[in-house]
């Protein structure tokens, strides 16, 4: 391998340590909803039909708020012990009118 290669290597190790873990599980959760999103796309190019792409999609209805879900989790998790209760109950209330907006028909 080149020299240059090492110190990137470093750097990147470095960098990646770095990182808080709540952040790391956060982005981590929403590249996974990310991929599920653009699996379903490329699988409803191959059925290349109306009926089965709805029934793909709506099958990601249950991706998205799941994925909203867990990572406010994760984030309320890691911030915990900053927040007042009070503030705590805020933020779980505005999840819930999130959650009741994009799943009330």
């Amino acid at each position: 391998m080149p020299a240059d290669s090492f110190g990137i290597h470093r750097f990147v190790k470095r960098e990646l340590n770095s990182l808080d873990k709540y952040v790391s599980w956060m982005a981590g959760l929403r590249l996974l909803s990310g991929s599920v999103e653009i699996a379903a796309a490329l699988i409803m190019l191959r059925l290349n039909q109306v009926d089965k792409a709805l029934a793909v999609n709506s099958g990601l209805a249950l991706v998205g708020p799941t994925i909203l879900i867990l990572t406010t989790a994760v984030g309320l998790t890691g911030m915990a012990q900053q927040l007042s209760w009070g503030k705590l109950g805020w933020i779980g209330c505005g999840v819930a009118f999130l959650l009741i907006g994009i799943l009330k028909k």
